[in-house]
């Protein structure tokens, strides 16, 4: 039972902290504020700089694709589109429960807005029981936990490719997904295990491509640093941003060692999203960046571009396939389509929300599913079925 009073004595603590961390991100936005704005005189100079030393920088950073001093302002959405959504959850394997096995749940929504068609809402389980499945993970280095988390993205972008062929649009359309689209964690796999992920996933978003369908990776509370890196290069205190030769750093897994600090490390730990807070209006989005995340080598048409759009209550990032940002008429459609779900949504995509809704597991759903598994473990003659007995007595209390 969690002691509330002792927590209460603590918490003057974490005010305090949180308080003294506001006013450094508002002085650190200030300066980035003006950075921005010198380096988008010469912005030539340092998209130059990105190519010839970027595979030396020892952290990620996006490359501009427009000036720096763009605004865009958001275009009303269609009276008639369509809107398809995914999002996913899971039941995790665990050696304490009756069968070591688990269970991926995705979430699928369709709306056709102003078409007079009943909103498309289910969900689909996939359960996977089969131990070459759950043992080939172990053998590329992975827990069993990371490949369930990677399945699970698999799985719901491949719902979303299906969900589209079954109710193939005949109007402006989007396809959302919750999080973000460039899956960095993924480089550090074998490429036999990276191949068996992301081939499907490519191909799915070939179909996108083919209807002319954009997608766009949603991404609430973005944690990137991948716009305020570009703005290292503006404080860069030697003539070439050659970090290998000037700071003796030459992968972005290499960082300064505990207590050390680059000499362009001066926005740290300012984010993207409060960054673009200080530049956006509401209904406003940023200039398109393409991202130079290391996995996106293996994305061949599909490399990952990004923009940060103020919807009202919160400054989001979107993220999206190139041949989404090259494409004009896609890309606005991209944009003032999400803009409208997060009107609609009152701060977060309705589609979104309502695929969430769908797709998770919750406590009783996760009882319900045990007492199934365990009355097919004894129709097919396993007479002791039960958990451990740790399991059984968290679920009890004797106190």
């Amino acid at each position: 039972m969690l002691d509330l009073v002792k927590v209460a004595a603590q918490m003057g603590r974490v005010g305090q902290a949180i308080r003294q961390g506001a006013i450094a991100s508002q002085q650190k936005q200030t300066h980035a504020r003006e950075v921005l704005t010198a380096m988008a005189e010469t912005l030539d100079t340092y998209c130059q700089a990105i190519e010839q030393w970027g595979e030396a920088f020892p952290f990620s950073v996006a490359e501009p694709l427009e000036p720096l001093t763009v605004r865009h302002t958001v275009s009303p959405a269609p009276s008639q589109h369509t809107i398809f959504a995914v999002d996913g959850s899971q039941i995790a394997p665990s050696h304490h429960e009756i069968a070591y096995c688990y269970l991926i749940n995705v979430g699928r929504v369709a709306i056709a807005y102003g078409q007079g068609q009943r909103p498309h809402l289910d969900s689909v389980p996939q359960l996977i029981y089969d131990p070459n499945e759950l043992g080939r993970s172990r053998g590329w280095g992975l827990t069993i936990e990371d490949w369930l988390r990677y399945r699970r993205t698999q799985a719901e972008i491949l719902a979303l490719g299906e969900l589209i062929q079954t109710h193939p649009p005949t109007t402006p359309s989007l396809a959302l997904l919750d999080g973000s689209l460039i899956f960095w964690m993924w480089e550090s796999l074998p490429p036999m295990g990276r191949e068996e992920l992301l081939t499907p996933i490519l191909a799915a978003w070939d179909q996108l491509r083919a209807q002319r369908i954009p997608l766009v990776g949603y991404i609430s509370a973005s944690r990137s640093h991948e716009t305020v890196n570009f703005l290292r290069l503006g404080v860069c205190p030697y003539p070439e941003p050659n970090c290998s030769r000037h700071c003796g750093q030459s992968h972005p897994l290499s960082p300064p060692a505990a207590g050390d600090r680059l000499p362009c490390q001066v926005f740290e730990p300012l984010r993207d999203v409060l960054l673009w807070q200080a530049q956006l209006q509401p209904q406003q989005y940023s200039p398109l960046w393409r991202s130079r995340s290391r996995i996106l080598e293996h994305y061949g048409e599909h490399r990952i571009c990004v923009a940060y759009l103020h919807g009202g209550t919160e400054v989001v990032r979107l993220e999206v396939p190139q041949w989404v940002a090259e494409d004009a008429e896609l890309w606005q459609q991209a944009v003032s389509l999400t803009a409208a779900q997060i009107a609609k949504g009152h701060g977060y995509p309705v589609a979104l929300a309502e695929a969430h809704n769908l797709a998770v597991v919750r406590g009783s759903d996760r009882q319900r599913f045990f007492a199934l598994l365990e009355r097919e473990l004894i129709k097919a003659g396993h007479w002791h079925v039960a958990p451990s007995p740790k399991e059984q007595r968290k679920r009890q209390s004797i106190a």
